[in-house]
């Protein structure tokens, strides 16, 4: 059982926070991905190497990990946030 790193996460009260915040529609929001520990050694390994990937490699990193390539573009696009905030 892999966390997913946001404490609040498990703390918010899971479907009525999720209900709550979008809006009378009926519309869900997807479930926040957790990654395994063999997923993200794997994912800040080729974030060290390059700080973006191009479709291509995207697609190949996905296929590996068993993840969309959108997860893979969504993730980059979090770590890169990441190491702005710690510059």
């Amino acid at each position: 059982d892999e966390s997913s790193g946001y404490e609040s996460e498990s703390a918010g009260g899971g479907r009525a926070g999720a209900a709550a915040a979008g809006g009378s529609r009926g519309r869900q929001r997807r479930a926040r991905t957790a990654f395994t520990s063999e997923q993200v050694c794997r994912l800040e390994k080729t974030f060290q190497r390059q700080k973006y990937l191009g479709a291509t490699e995207r697609r190949k990193l996905a296929a590996a990990l068993q993840l969309s390539e959108i997860q893979i573009k969504t993730w980059f696009q979090n770590r890169r946030m990441k190491l702005k905030r710690q510059i």
